[in-house]
């Protein structure tokens, strides 16, 4: 019976039952694990099941034991790939498990934003409403989203099912990905972000997409763009958008994802929490409790594979 040591389990959420593990041996269940807990939380443990610790040649040759490594997540940008590679370690991700999430959160962002639903519900929680002699409240200005154009920075399979719904929604839809495809109007990310109303980045973090949305392209937006980051915080220069939300030069922004997780109070973004057209979230898109059960049960068949010799969302 293998050992396996589950390190981060507080990103998977409380309510959760991982016991669903214990089929493959003794699992060991840690809330959070602090750079000083790593070799005894790990201790013999063949399998590591983690989301967002960061692992590599700084913590895993001190443990011996280990065979594979589970990511709870599709990004991989915490294993060091090399190391694990160099040293004979197996690792997985989850691929799919959030699509639907992720894409219901991006367009629930977008939606609120320009319809400023937040503003409308104070009018009438703080009493603006009820005071009135009106029988409708039509300030602040709100668009629609038919017709709008909608540029997608990543066309994966959270890029496409963004891009069926905005399609729905009456949306013009251009993309921007590594290789074009055939099934989308493919555009450079230069004339994506000079010309599209609503812009949402779906790409992973790599040495090609860090600071891919940076200082000239985000001067380069329409000045009522509306721009989400559901995918990872250094994709996007996060003080160059603060500063352009700042001076009015951006319509609207929503962020789920930030460079550092969870941002300090001498972040960029601090300076612009509570603006009516920003919507900051917890780095929560993806954690449905659905996605979460889905992304646990791939988990278990990627063991599964492992144990088979098979290589079911192998990484390395």
């Amino acid at each position: 019976m293998m050992k396996i040591s589950v390190l981060d389990a507080v990103t998977l959420g409380a309510d959760l039952d991982l016991s669903m593990f214990e089929q493959f041996g003794e699992v060991r269940i840690y809330p959070s694990t602090a750079e000083n807990e790593f070799i005894s939380h790990v201790a013999d443990s063949e399998v590591l099941i983690l989301n967002k610790l960061k692992v590599g040649r700084q913590n895993l040759p001190a443990c011996k034991s280990v065979k594979l490594i589970c990511i709870t997540a599709t990004g991989f940008d915490n294993v060091d790939l090399e190391y694990c590679r160099e040293a004979g370690i197996a690792v997985c991700n989850v691929v799919g498990y959030s699509t639907q999430n992720v894409a219901q959160i991006t367009v629930a962002m977008v939606l609120s934003l320009i319809s400023r639903l937040g503003e409308y519900d104070r009018a009438v929680s703080d009493g603006t409403y009820s005071r009135g002699s009106s029988a409708n409240i039509l300030t602040p200005v709100y668009h629609e989203i038919f017709g709008k154009k909608w540029g997608i920075v990543g066309y994966g399979n959270i890029g496409k099912q963004v891009g069926k719904v905005a399609e729905a929604l009456g949306c013009k839809v251009v993309v921007n990905k590594r290789t074009p495809t055939d099934d989308a109007e493919c555009v450079d990310i230069d004339t994506l972000c000079r010309e599209c109303d609503i812009i949402s980045v779906h790409t992973p973090l790599n040495d090609g997409t860090r600071n891919l949305i940076n200082r000239e392209r985000i001067a380069s937006m329409k000045k009522d763009a509306i721009f989400v980051n559901v995918a990872r915080g250094a994709v996007v220069d996060e003080a160059a958008l603060a500063e352009a939300v700042k001076a009015g030069r951006i319509g609207a922004i929503g962020v789920d994802v930030y460079s550092k997780e969870p941002f300090s109070e001498d972040h960029p973004y601090s300076e612009i929490k509570g603006f009516d057209n920003v919507i900051f979230t917890p780095h929560m898109a993806w954690g449905s409790y659905e996605a979460r059960v889905r992304c646990c049960e791939e988990i278990v068949e990627n063991i599964k594979a492992y144990l088979a010799g098979e290589k079911r969302c192998r990484l390395v």
